[in-house]
């Protein structure tokens, strides 16, 4: 097979800016003419083609780079395509070069005999292009392949590791779900936001929270232990390593167990409290979360506890006061009764006045008897004397009478300061009983405000024992953990290559 060796061509001219196509009048390539009787068809074609001037001059600097004879860009593309190149896609540099006997390679065209390229050992431009390319495909390769070492490695064998310990060694855990809500006393609200918030999440809100925080609490851990043997059952040796706790474990590592195995989320829209709580045994996450749930209805009466307690406590000790104060005023009313034998100054003061109205009745008749008798022109004087008697006795009885009511006398005080006295303690009698029914309504009404106060856990949701494992989410764990070395894979190497990037620069 005849061999030709093509000299390095010298840069052809431009074509005419009115037609890229057309070839100029001389393509300075005279040694070898490669143009057949064709040519010019298959250039017309070319130009029907509508090929963009970026995709020509690509093509005329390809077929400048294989040595191609070509004086315009339709004869670039020509030359190309019977050389079998593609002259619009990226190839290697030695495509459509055919090796020879010797080592040596050769441009393979259509309609003649193998155009030779300079080996590399010839040390010409082609065989350096060809040893940076050899050098650029290994470099590549190595690359390749270390970089799907740093995946297997980095990546792909942590995720494996994590896949078999899902898939085998993890141990199954039973989740008991229950949902409750914190509800208010349904009473008439006193302000119109009140009543605008009743009925919501809002109105208790705080309340939910406050239940969510000490059920994630130490608190609540501890007394789940002593109560149900929380840290017992999760330091069992039929519970893998990974989530075992140790017999000897810290308080700090037995609450990081529960607080794993223990989730409670408060949703402030509906205001419903969901919890779940994970063990090894169904039978025994529904005690814990029966356990749980009893804490919950425990710190939800001591939260208004204390409220209600202060309410009711000023509400009763002002009632109690005035009801002391009452009956000490009733007593002294009492005491003035005894001590005076009055019962009440209004009935005594009745009889004296009902006594003086006599003993005037009769004086009265007397003096008019005296005088009718006065009044004879001879009056008997022993008939007179007995009347004139019997007007003294009335006198001096009804000045008696008339004393007891202005008068102390020896017996005891008079009528009027009796009187006085009585009526002083009655008035403070109808006083502190007026006081004590204010203060019995102000009792009732603190003790309707504090029953609005009390709050109550109603469960929506009991614990049921499942029947199957909810955890481990294998699959999902297994992809998470693909995900997560992947992306820490992913920002170590754009961190190194930027490092080597400013390195280098």
């Amino acid at each position: 097979m005849t061999r030709y060796r093509i000299d390095k061509p010298a840069p052809a001219a431009p074509p005419p800016e009115d037609d890229p196509f057309d070839p100029p009048p001389d393509d300075g390539f005279g040694a070898l003419d490669l143009r057949d009787a064709n040519a010019g068809a298959e250039r017309e074609a070319i130009r029907r083609e509508g090929l963009s001037p970026r995709q020509l001059r690509n093509a005329r600097r390809l077929a400048q780079r294989h040595g191609l004879p070509a004086g315009s860009d339709a004869e670039a593309v020509r030359q190309l395509r019977r050389a079998g190149i593609d002259p619009f896609q990226r190839a290697d540099l030695l495509d459509g070069v055919a090796p020879g006997a010797d080592g040596s390679r050769a441009l393979a065209l259509q309609d003649g005999p193998p155009l030779p390229l300079p080996a590399a050992e010839d040390g010409g431009p082609a065989g350096e292009i060809l040893r940076i390319q050899r050098g650029i495909i290994r470099r590549r390769r190595r690359r390749m392949a270390l970089l799907w070492a740093r995946l297997a490695v980095f990546v792909l064998l942590p995720t494996l590791l994590a896949g078999y310990y899902y898939h085998r060694l993890a141990t199954p855990l039973y989740a008991a779900q229950s949902e409750f809500v914190i509800q208010q006393a349904d009473n008439t609200q006193t302000s119109p936001l009140g009543g605008l918030l009743s009925g919501t999440g809002f109105a208790t809100s705080q309340d939910s929270i406050a239940v969510q925080g000490y059920l994630q609490s130490r608190e609540a851990m501890l007394r789940l232990d002593a109560d149900m043997g929380f840290r017992a059952h999760f330091s069992q040796a039929s519970i893998d390593p990974v989530q075992r706790l140790a017999p000897g474990a810290s308080v700090e590592a037995a609450y990081r167990v529960y607080s794993r195995n223990v989730r409670i989320a408060y949703d402030p829209t509906e205001g419903i409290v969901k919890m779940e709580v994970i063990a090894a045994d169904p039978q025994l996450a529904v005690g814990f979360a029966t356990a749980l749930i009893s804490y919950a209805e425990e710190q939800v009466d001591q939260l208004t506890q204390r409220m209600r307690e202060d309410q009711m406590a000023g509400a009763r000790r002002s009632f109690e006061d005035t009801e002391a104060k009452m009956l000490a005023a009733q007593r002294r009313v009492v005491d003035l009764q005894e001590r005076f034998k009055v019962l009440s100054s209004d009935v005594e003061l009745g009889l004296i006045t009902t006594q003086l109205s006599q003993l005037e009745s009769q004086l009265t008749t007397e003096r008019l008897s005296l005088q009718q008798m006065q009044s004879n022109p001879a009056p008997n004087a022993a008939r007179m004397q007995p009347v004139r008697r019997r007007i003294e006795a009335l006198e001096a009885e009804a000045a008696l009478v008339r004393a007891r009511l202005t008068e102390d006398s020896a017996g005891g005080l008079s009528l009027a300061k009796v009187q006085s006295e009585l009526l002083v303690a009655q008035s403070e009698v109808a006083t502190r009983q007026l006081m004590l029914a204010q203060a019995l309504q102000s009792l009732e009404a603190a003790r309707v405000e504090a029953n609005r106060q009390t709050r109550y856990l109603s469960l929506s949701v009991k614990p049921v024992a499942p029947d199957e494992p909810r955890y481990p989410r294998a699959f999902e764990n297994t992809l998470v953990t693909l995900l997560i070395f992947a992306g820490i894979y992913l920002m170590i190497s754009m961190t190194a290559a930027i490092l080597r990037e400013q390195v280098a620069a």
